[in-house]
């Protein structure tokens, strides 16, 4: 049975600001409701309804992006590409069996977020561009994100945040799919009023420290309309492995998307490390891609991988946890 769409109660989840609502029902009709002073995109609104309640977001218009033609669809491009519309739901992208077959890391990484609730509720563009999960500024505590200068988690509950690319700000991203959808060198459309450009999803997520206060290149009024992969990606060896605290519906602690494409280009991309998807040097990929690897080269190849890694006094065990995912995955890569 199909799951039906949750309907917007605004008085139902407590928001202390008061919104407006929208539904346009065409992409320009979209942008153009988005152009408006603090106007927000809603998709699932698996975290930005959240946000509201916990005061980090005071939208005055809430325009919803579901009923746009094609911001749904899960359709085929050239060769073995695909074009995901960015409101097609996590669980469709999970089990399209395009999706499945062509590009199975995204499938698997899809597959690993949070519940099932979530997964039919949460969109591909609400899950890419979803803040940050770092405890102090979800608690309200003035931070970077905040606008303040200070990390109160650098040197205070540091378990969860960064080892690599850190600082200012040390929260990592919380996507899944972000992860794989880097190792399969995804581009996303965004579009706005303005027009429509593309972004490689490599260059989409910002480093703290020219931005601490933001986590992509959007700017205001810009939506993520689609993501395309292309035909060069499709295939190969590919997988996701995600590490947990629990053994299910929680954000990785350490993730890995690794993938060797048809053409023999190794992909290895670490979630749950880094503010954005966390790409391995180019260096150790290609090292993997010449194969025959013993044992002894695969262990260092892991530690070169994670060479410019520099943990917080409490998430040094990140370490291993990559290391453990980087080893199975080079081993794997190097033998196909």
């Amino acid at each position: 049975m199909a799951a039906r769409e949750p309907k917007l109660n605004a008085e139902a989840f407590m928001s202390p600001h008061p919104f407006s609502y929208v539904r346009p029902h065409s992409m320009a009709d979209a942008v153009e409701q988005l152009a408006r002073p603090d106007a927000l995109p809603l998709g699932g609104g698996t975290d930005l309804l959240t946000l509201m309640q916990d005061d980090l977001a005071r939208p005055a218009t809430l325009v919803d992006l579901r009923a746009v033609p094609g911001a749904r669809d899960i359709t085929a491009g050239a060769g073995r590409g695909i074009r995901i519309g960015a409101a097609a739901r996590v669980h469709d992208v999970a089990q399209d069996a395009r999706v499945i077959r062509d590009f199975p890391a995204l499938a698997q990484a899809c597959d690993a977020v949070g519940t099932t609730a979530l997964r039919y509720m949460g969109t591909m563009g609400g899950n890419l561009c979803q803040r940050p999960r770092c405890w102090y500024f979800r608690g309200n505590v003035p931070c970077y994100k905040s606008g303040v200068a200070a990390c109160p988690a650098e040197h205070g509950e540091s378990q969860y945040l960064a080892i690599l690319g850190g600082g200012p700000c040390w929260a990592v991203h919380p996507s899944d799919p972000a992860v794989a959808l880097t190792a399969l060198a995804a581009e996303l459309e965004i579009v706005s009023a303005r027009g429509t450009r593309r972004v490689p999803i490599s260059e989409f997520y910002t480093s703290p420290a020219r931005a601490p206060e933001r986590e992509t290149v959007l700017e205001p009024g810009e939506i993520v309309a689609a993501i395309e992969l292309g035909h060069g990606n499709a295939g190969g060896s590919q997988r996701y492995e995600k590490l947990m605290q629990r053994a299910a519906w929680d954000f990785a602690l350490v993730s890995l998307a690794a993938v060797r494409t048809e053409s023999g280009d190794i992909r290895l991309v670490l979630g749950g490390v880094a503010p954005g998807p966390w790409r391995v040097p180019s260096s150790v990929e290609e090292d993997i891609s010449s194969g025959g690897l013993d044992p002894d080269d695969v262990a260092t190849l892991a530690d070169r991988a994670l060479y410019n890694a520099r943990p917080l006094a409490r998430n040094s065990y990140k370490l291993a946890l990559a290391g453990t995912l980087l080893r199975r995955a080079i081993a794997e890569l190097s033998a196909t």
